[in-house]
């Protein structure tokens, strides 16, 4: 019988909801912020000119050092997320992720200060990260415990519209910079005024989760740990090693798609298809558009057929799309390279997006569940989308140029996914009280769980036959 109650009233949902959309939003825009600039100014205005093809592959690399902070973020902040509860800690991770952001906007250029320019940059990467290596996990576990069990991939899907949210924005922000501004505009300032754009986000969800209370799990989770240490040798058991393996392997396709397609690829196609700028952005915001059918939509289906099951057809629909939509993008048409990235975005990045954020809070019992979702997330984050771009730019660069090696890698990130998919457990009914972690079992555990659970029933039908 499910234990887990449900004491937070329509209202409040709708608040923390609109926290946790707010928080993502932020992240997501400075994310999408940070890859825009990365790819199209970055290796002009940050680092010694010289090779074009080097410059990227150089600001791949300070859009990687992030991803590292945030391994560190994960657990120092996931932990106390766990101790002190989530409404503290996303107060704090928001506020860091904005200051870092907008004071990028203010750093100094290469031209200016040298060397200097590109370690501010890296360092505020730094801080950014630290902060964003919990945020999103703390708000996708925040909404995922306030849901009621046969919606919390519907409601949780709410939480990555921001996704969505922050990738439009951001990309509407450079479009109109773009084609309004001329290249030495936005070399000299424009460059800039993206980033001051995100202080504006960062208001709103302090304001926001100022007012919301602290998640009824975490009231539920001292009551059981009370009960455990009343026990004589009570223990919680934890299957965290199976569980945080097969969670960090959902989180390749999703990351590393990403990674890859929000991020390298503006890069790919304006340094090495010489295409115009114009045609990523608007590609992103026509994506960014649909996904606010396609998140809610494969969020309610989740809850209809299961996630895991989800997870294999979005994870497996992507790898055998992957070699066509590079050779959509290959073709220098900007109709088919703009429906490649369409299709790509709201499959293989915000259609497993959607699950992620909701799967993976359920994959951990309550006692460390903050902590370990948000070390699965940025573990598989920093190798799949802190170094997935600055390898494909290598890669790309020693093959002159050649779409191969992304494909291959887009392939290898999504069967990553499937196959942990395939291996983990049905997560839709666990009850999110429960300290321990959901038992993810292999066929020999299964078949002997199977032959207990028959002598069980024998035994309890030859006591009504008595």
């Amino acid at each position: 019988m499910d234990k887990q109650v449900y004491t937070v009233d329509n209202k409040e949902l709708i608040k923390v909801t609109a926290s946790g959309w707010l928080g993502t939003a932020m992240e997501f825009m400075d994310f999408q912020l940070y890859s825009l600039a990365a790819a199209i100014v970055f290796n002009e205005i940050f680092f010694e000119q010289g090779n074009p093809a080097m410059g990227l592959v150089m600001s791949m690399g300070t859009y990687g050092a992030g991803y590292v902070a945030r391994i560190i973020g994960a657990w120092f902040f996931g932990r106390l997320g766990d101790k002190i509860g989530r409404k503290e800690v996303l107060f704090f991770t928001i506020a860091l992720m904005g200051l870092a952001s907008t004071a990028i906007g203010f750093l100094p250029t290469y031209a200016q200060v040298g060397i200097w320019a590109p370690i501010g940059l890296v360092l505020l990467r730094i801080v950014q990260g630290f902060g964003a290596g919990a945020e999103i996990s703390g708000a996708g576990v925040m909404v995922v415990e306030f849901a009621r069990k046969h919606h919390r991939g519907f409601v949780g899907s709410f939480v990555c519209l921001g996704t969505s949210t922050g990738t439009l924005l951001a990309n509407l922000i450079w479009t109109i910079i773009l084609s309004r501004l001329s290249n030495a505009q936005v070399l000299a300032w424009g460059w800039r005024i993206p980033f001051y754009a995100s202080f504006v986000i960062m208001i709103f969800a302090i304001l926001i989760r100022i007012f919301i209370k602290e998640s009824p799990v975490m009231a539920e989770k001292k009551k059981l740990l009370e009960e455990e240490r009343q026990k004589e040798n009570g223990e919680v058991k934890s299957n965290g090693i199976k569980n945080f393996a097969v969670a960090t392997g959902l989180r390749f396709g999703q990351a590393g798609n990403s990674g890859l397609l929000q991020t390298y690829i503006a890069g790919f196609i304006v340094s090495i298809l010489a295409m115009q700028k114009v045609v990523v952005t608007n590609a992103n915001i026509i994506s960014s558009i649909i996904s606010f059918i396609t998140i809610p939509l494969v969020g309610y289906i989740g809850d209809k057929i299961g996630r895991r099951k989800m997870y294999m057809i979005l994870s497996l629909a992507m790898a055998i799309y992957a070699i066509p939509m590079m050779l959509m993008i290959n073709s220098k048409n900007p109709v088919l390279v703009t429906i490649a990235l369409i299709i790509g975005l709201n499959v293989g990045v915000q259609g497993l997006f959607s699950l992620e954020n909701v799967m993976m809070a359920e994959l951990f019992g309550s006692l460390h569940r903050m902590t370990l979702m948000a070390m699965a997330k940025e573990t598989g984050g920093l190798i799949a989308t802190g170094f997935g771009p600055l390898i494909a730019a290598a890669l790309v660069t020693a093959m002159s140029g050649s779409w191969i090696p992304i494909a291959i890698m887009i392939i290898i990130f999504s069967l990553i996914t499937f196959f942990s998919a395939k291996e983990s457990c049905d997560t839709n009914d666990v009850n999110l009280n429960a300290l321990e972690d959901p038992k993810i079992m292999n066929k020999k555990e299964e078949l002997q769980d199977l032959e207990v659970r028959v002598g069980e029933l024998e035994e309890q039908l030859n006591h009504l036959k008595n």
